[in-house]
């Protein structure tokens, strides 16, 4: 099982979802492989997401494919640091990646209509690897815009969509958009909300199975 991970935004907790998905994944006796295609921001004391995947799930393969400085969107990161990216060695980092292991989990930068080079959207890089997409989506005001926004612009592009994962959902909220998000989404499309992830909960155990 491959798959890309995308958000309806940025911080809405792709890759804390990702570090937590690939230990269950490897628990589950899955060889599992993450790849980070175009990781902007990281500077000499800062973890770049595959150093913090490799933290988490211990055994993991983890690889970024382009290591940026500038903490912005990939294409505008890559311009400033004068770095020039390839597709092609992307897809030659996964595909290594998808040979050697049972799971591999490509984690994107934003959401799908990130600019990564001229011409280049993340939705165009998803659909260069062939991979499906799970969304992960913010639980408060707006989520649910931007959750069918993105599912349709997904289907739209011929991007397969596994299903959505609401990230750092709050216990005991009273707040009807919070309580009413999955419901709301769910009505609108015909994409499944797999799992509700609670703020700082870290057994994505039931969602792993739900992917495999």
């Amino acid at each position: 099982m491959n798959f890309f991970v995308t958000g309806t935004d940025t911080d809405v907790g792709k890759s804390y979802i990702c570090r937590h998905l690939a230990k269950e994944f490897i628990k589950l006796g899955k060889k599992t492989g993450y790849l980070k295609p175009f990781q902007s921001g990281v500077e000499e004391n800062i973890d770049s997401d595959a150093k913090q995947v490799e933290k988490t799930a211990q055994t993991v393969i983890a690889k970024s494919s382009y290591i940026t400085k500038t903490p912005c969107t990939p294409l505008v990161s890559a311009q400033i640091d004068n770095v020039d990216y390839s597709l092609e060695k992307v897809k030659n980092d996964y595909s290594e990646l998808a040979k050697m292991c049972d799971v591999t989990i490509v984690e994107g930068s934003g959401g799908l209509y990130v600019p990564v080079k001229k011409d280049v959207l993340m939705s165009d890089v998803i659909k260069f690897l062939n991979l499906p997409a799970l969304i992960i989506a913010r639980p408060n005001l707006g989520t649910i815009n931007h959750t069918l926004m993105t599912i349709k612009c997904a289907q739209n592009d011929g991007i397969k969509v596994l299903g959505v994962v609401i990230s750092n959902y709050p216990n005991n909220s009273s707040d009807p958009v919070i309580l009413r998000a999955k419901e709301m989404i769910e009505n609108y499309c015909n994409i499944k909300v797999l799992n509700l992830v609670a703020q700082g909960q870290n057994d994505l155990s039931d969602l792993a199975k739900k992917l495999i």
